[in-house]
């Protein structure tokens, strides 16, 4: 019974371990917990070309930055490929307006806005209105805190 308990004891610490690393840095594209798909299967291209988020294809993906991309075509995947700069979302498509006070939070895939070319998300469109009144401001501190707190 000690011998059950102090194995016990000895996973909990592990798992307490494994999950306190990601207080301290976490993943440069959200993905979620239970899968790796950025930006939750839905294809960022779409967001320049059809400006609305659509849903990607299972068998039409790319490999970027340690996440599965999903395109809705074939023509979305090669210009990912060719740039994924460019259509990748700023902050690993982390909530741009929680990445400006340094904290990783979700989205929802509805909630972006494409401004100098580049792609924001956010956690929800009554968040994104919000981070729309003071966008600048919100970038500039965004900027600093997001490469600074991942693992790239």
């Amino acid at each position: 019974m000690k011998r059950l308990l102090t194995n016990t004891m000895l996973c909990l610490a592990l798992v307490v371990c494994a999950f306190s690393s990601l207080a301290f840095n976490e993943d440069a594209i959200e993905t979620g917990f239970f899968n790796n798909k950025a930006i939750y299967g839905y294809d960022t291209v779409a967001y320049f070309t059809q400006d609305k988020a659509v849903k990607g294809k299972k068998d039409i993906t790319s490999d970027w930055r340690g996440a599965t991309w999903y395109f809705s075509s074939a023509e979305h995947k090669e210009m990912f490929d060719n740039e994924p700069e460019k259509f990748a979302p700023q902050y690993g498509g982390y909530c741009a307006y929680a990445m400006a006070e340094g904290k990783f939070v979700g989205i929802d895939e509805d909630a972006f806005t494409i401004y100098n070319g580049k792609l924001y998300l956010n956690y929800s469109s009554g968040v994104n209105d919000d981070w729309l009144k003071d966008k600048d401001g919100y970038i500039k501190a965004a900027d600093v805190k997001y490469p600074a707190n991942v693992d790239l």
